[in-house]
């Protein structure tokens, strides 16, 4: 299996076009993305817990194998991108925060604004359902690696979501729009770190 994660890894690099070292390629972050997107074991029962942003999460989804493994890697530098972007927007390394209660109630805290409302997470379909208040539910997808969860959204849900806590005329959510629509199939959000 680890030669097969490898051959995957090494057809993906040169699929991509990305001016990287093989050691970026290589790190335990791409490494464990491709593992999971080959395996298929990133499914967690529960996401019940404090969950505090540790960066840009972007995932592309495909039937083909191939292409799942190649846009798994090359998702790196768009969450490097979309990173730089959601920070200019106030979404920073630890200043964001999610919590799931067993109730079936959240809160989600960016900067001082706290935003409260009520979800359902189904394990088998990996899809969690956010109610901010009184407004329709936003779907998101989620995923976890050894330590980490990751939120996914179509683009224009996690723009929806980011006009709860920020001006919607800002410049910045314009480019995240703008890159969240430049590729089919890809999904952007949240990488929460359990705290």
């Amino acid at each position: 299996m680890k030669k097969l994660v490898l051959i995957v890894a090494m057809v993906a690099m040169g699929v991509s076009a990305q001016a990287q070292s093989l050691k970026d390629f290589l790190n335990k972050d791409n490494i464990e993305k491709v593992v999971s997107t080959v395996t298929g074991k990133n499914t967690v029962q529960s996401i019940e817990g404090t969950w505090v942003y540790s960066g840009a999460a972007v995932d592309f989804k495909s039937d083909n194998l191939l292409s799942k493994a190649g846009g798994t890697v090359a998702s790196s530098a768009a969450e490097q991108k979309l990173d730089g972007y959601l920070g200019k927007v106030g979404v920073k390394q630890g200043a964001m925060t999610m919590v799931f209660n067993a109730d079936g109630t959240f809160s989600h805290t960016v900067g001082r604004k706290t935003l409260r409302g009520t979800y359902t997470y189904d394990p088998q379909t990996q899809k969690v359902s956010l109610k901010y208040a009184k407004l329709l539910p936003i779907k998101a997808h989620v995923s976890a690696t050894s330590s980490k969860v990751r939120i996914l959204f179509d683009g224009s849900k996690l723009l929806s979501v980011l006009k709860l806590f920020t001006k919607s005329s800002n410049a910045y959510l314009k480019t995240i729009s703008t890159l969240a629509s430049s590729y089919d199939g890809m999904m952007v959000g949240f990488e929460m770190a359990g705290k």
